[in-house]
């Protein structure tokens, strides 16, 4: 299979897209051909050896980032139920990366059943970075018809997801992005208002006073959101993106600033956030409350998409910030993708923006991945037998072991 692989810290560029052994089910495991890789703000950090709150850096190198895949099973490890085989569906990997490749494995208890008409590309766009969302609107219980809600970098992919849920509850909402583009594109996700953050004088530019400040950028933007706070009204704070990792940009008031103020401002990720659900082994329930949302149309997450080969374009254009929504990696386009000819689907969701296929029948290179051709698996590499089972565990390289939680946020 392809798959992209780091073997040293650093920027971007140290992303390579290579040929690698295929990975094999161990027992209670399934493989996954891949149609859809979820990547993170998280993943950029991991690829420089931080630790991003409970996902540790990569002890072993060279690894196979991204932690979020959607596609079909193709192949069961023992003690799996047949049942699985050949359906669709998304796994967020938890703590072990293999993201970014053709095939993937997790275990059962990972999986979600996707319905006909969901894209992989949405998928992955909720199963993480939607559980997030959701964990964080625990602490915005209620929200409705008389709140104003203010969402910083309201044309990612978390800050998306909170403009469509609030204006599904009712309330007003104004969305705060960087650039035309990107406010156009708040606006299409249903809010009011949409006021670029780059302005001076932004803040002048907002008709209300929010009842809730949604922000995971920190710094001065952040900390001009949270004076903007109507009396009584609640700053939640997801992160400190604008700060290159800086924990010191969180923009969080302390209690006599809160009181003083009149006001609550708080950080909901990592502790807070694990003890709203009964710990972290139950992060499970956020990716259920996501992809529910999904199904009834609240989440319909637009996604930003390159091709898997491009992967380091994909980390540099996060970190410059020049994508909107979520960033999806694409090995190829199944024949049972509903995006293929024939497929059924949704597409990849409002406000999309995608990289251009390559023409069919295309070999892959390290530049243009292409499409799946007849009878054959992504990148023109054969296909696993449909009703291919392995009992046998076999080594899956570029693949960190397993690891604790370490404190903090959660993707």
């Amino acid at each position: 299979m392809h798959a992209v692989r780091l073997h040293a810290f650093g920027p971007a560029e140290n992303l390579t897209y290579e040929e690698v052994a295929d990975p094999e089910p161990g027992p209670g495991q399934v493989l996954i051909e891949v149609a859809a890789a979820g990547v993170h703000l998280v993943d950029t950090a991991l690829r420089q050896g931080l630790q991003l709150g409970p996902t540790p850096a990569p002890t072993e190198l060279p690894t196979v980032p991204g932690r979020e895949v959607a596609g079909r099973v193709t192949a069961l490890g023992a003690d799996v139920a047949p049942k699985w085989l050949g359906r669709r569906v998304v796994a967020h990997l938890g703590m072990v990366p293999g993201g970014y490749a053709e095939l993937a494995v997790t275990g059962t208890e990972r999986l979600h059943t996707l319905p006909d008409d969901v894209a992989p590309e949405q998928a992955v766009a909720v199963v993480g970075t939607g559980r997030t969302a959701m964990g964080i609107l625990q602490f915005a219980e209620g929200l409705g018809p008389r709140d104003t809600v203010l969402v910083l970098a309201a044309a990612g992919g978390i800050g998306s997801l909170l403009v469509q849920y609030a204006h599904r509850a009712g309330a007003h909402v104004i969305g705060a992005a960087g650039g035309p583009a990107k406010t156009a594109a708040v606006r299409e996700l249903g809010a009011h208002e949409a006021v670029d953050y780059r302005a001076a004088d932004w803040t002048s530019r907002v008709s209300r006073k929010p009842t809730h400040v949604f922000e995971g950028v920190g710094g001065d933007v952040a900390r001009a959101a949270v004076d903007l706070l109507a009396p009584g009204g609640s700053h939640l704070s997801y992160g400190y993106a604008s700060t290159g990792f800086d924990p010191s940009g969180l923009a969080v008031l302390d209690e006599t600033e809160q009181a003083a103020r009149g006001v609550t401002s708080q950080v909901v990720l990592g502790e807070p956030m694990f003890a709203k659900i009964g710990g972290m082994r139950n992060l499970r329930v956020l990716e259920e409350r996501a992809m529910a949302r999904l199904a009834d149309g609240t989440f319909r997450p637009p996604v930003h998409r390159f091709p898997l080969a491009h992967a380091s374009r994909a980390h540099r254009a996060l970190e410059e910030r020049a994508t909107t929504g979520k960033v999806v990696l694409t090995p190829c386009a199944p024949p049972w993708h509903p995006s293929a000819p024939g497929g059924r689907g949704r597409g990849v969701g409002a406000g999309a923006a995608e990289a251009r296929p390559p023409s069919r029948g295309h070999r892959a290179t390290a530049t243009e991945p292409g499409p799946t051709g007849q009878g054959l698996g992504c990148a023109g590499r054969a296909a696993r037998p449909a009703g291919a089972a392995v009992a046998e565990p076999g080594a899956v390289r570029g693949r960190a072991p397993e690891r604790g939680p370490g404190g903090g946020p959660p993707e």
